[in-house]
């Protein structure tokens, strides 16, 4: 792979011009979360339904990410992220035009293909063109803060943005996707518009996935804590909502995109704050906050306040998001530079499946078993699970250093 020369200004603008397109992406991917209830009491289903059709995004992504994930390390990064923001439409286009279950899955997997294409490429586009339009700033982490953020900042403002729409716009089950998609088109023409950065016609080593000597135990420990702060993503996107409402009461559509709002401009925030941190100290405050923010959040079900959940999904959203910039950044010095979008495709299918597994097997759970001991056990787990990832990570990183 070869990283072509470029105009520092278009290369400076394209970089911003990606990372919004980016955040629009991964803002579609939560856009439903505060809908869900509505579709609840419209069609009749459970927490169960409302997991299977966000899990189609998460089975679309997986699938996305395996298949086409690396190519933009082959065609260049232009060439993939543009038709990922085209599915986005489309996906958009099916959901308001076909509310239905069906309809759902058909969309959501979509979306899951398209955040596909976008995330892993997103990433590395951005390295891409800071590089091209600051050769100076070699090693800076700008780039990889601005796409953890465009990732998880996108992610907070979806259920906003429904949420809002929900309350005070009429067709709250069409105008979301609508809104959105004529959104994503107007980046898709700057994105269009923006310099490539990798040359097609140079011969790749024809290899998806390949690191750096050394970078195997990196990449797996990374990997793992990916999976389990997407774990907590996860949770809240799919049943974040479905719990005010059951639980705690809530009938407005906006505040029941605050909870995953809150969780998600939390990540984004405290990634930040706390941007030139290196990222193992980010693993070790990230694994205190992630666990104490799950503690608030169960309190909250056996003392009822929506502002303890709140406030319990924003710390545990802020030890997510900065477990996931330091097992992103970790994932980037563990890839060969010719496989860096391949590297990351694998990254997030990881990641990815924790965000729908443990969801899964949540709304699962809770057919059987009252939501606050389930919540007890799946806060439990996730965090023993990240305290054993991160762990790791930080054994590795130290046997790395030597």
């Amino acid at each position: 792979m070869t990283v072509l020369s470029l105009p520092r200004a278009r290369t400076s603008h394209g970089f911003w011009f990606v990372a919004v397109a980016f955040g629009a992406l991964m803002a579609f991917g939560t856009l439903p979360t505060p809908l869900w209830p509505l579709y609840q009491a419209r069609d009749h289903f459970g927490p169960m339904q409302v997991t299977i059709a966000f899990a189609a995004m998460v089975a679309g992504a997986a699938v996305s990410f395996g298949t086409l994930g690396h190519l933009s390390d082959r065609f260049g990064r232009r060439r993939i992220i543009a038709p990922g923001l085209a599915v986005g439409i489309v996906a958009a286009l099916v959901m308001a035009a076909w509310p239905d279950l069906p309809g759902l899955i058909v969309g959501r997997v979509l979306t899951g293909v398209a955040v596909g294409l976008m995330a892993s490429t997103a990433t590395a586009y951005l390295t891409d063109l800071y590089g091209a339009a600051h050769p100076e700033r070699t090693g800076s982490g700008v780039p990889m803060l601005t796409s953890a953020v465009a990732n998880l900042g996108g992610l907070a403002l979806g259920p906003l943005l429904a949420g809002a729409l929900a309350q005070w716009v009429p067709g709250p089950l069409v105008t979301s996707y609508l809104v959105l998609a004529v959104v994503i088109a107007g980046l898709l023409v700057l994105v269009a518009v923006t310099p490539e950065t990798v040359d097609p016609r140079a011969a790749p080593d024809g290899r998806r996935f390949a690191l750096r000597p050394g970078g195997a135990r990196l990449f797996a420990a990374a990997a793992v804590v990916g999976f389990f702060a997407f774990a907590l993503m996860g949770f809240f996107s799919s049943l974040g909502a479905v719990v005010l409402r059951g639980e705690l009461g809530v009938t407005s559509s906006f505040v029941l995109g605050l909870a995953p709002f809150a969780a998600f401009a939390a990540s984004a925030g405290a990634q930040l704050l706390l941007g030139p941190v290196a990222p193992r100290r980010l693993m070790v405050i990230g694994s205190v906050l992630f666990p104490a923010g799950l503690a608030v959040t169960v309190t909250a079900l056996y003392h009822p306040a929506l502002w303890l959940f709140l406030t319990g999904a924003a710390i545990a959203g802020a030890g997510g998001g900065l477990l996931f910039k330091a097992a992103v950044t970790e994932t980037v010095l563990a890839a060969a530079p010719a496989s860096r979008a391949g590297v990351l495709a694998v990254f997030f299918i990881i990641a990815y499946a924790g965000m729908g597994l443990p969801s899964v097997a949540f709304s699962v759970v809770i057919r059987y078993v009252a939501l606050a001991p389930t919540m007890v056990g799946f806060g439990t787990a996730l965090t023993l699970g990240t305290a054993a990832a991160v762990g790791t990570a930080l054994h590795t990183g130290n046997r790395s250093s030597r």
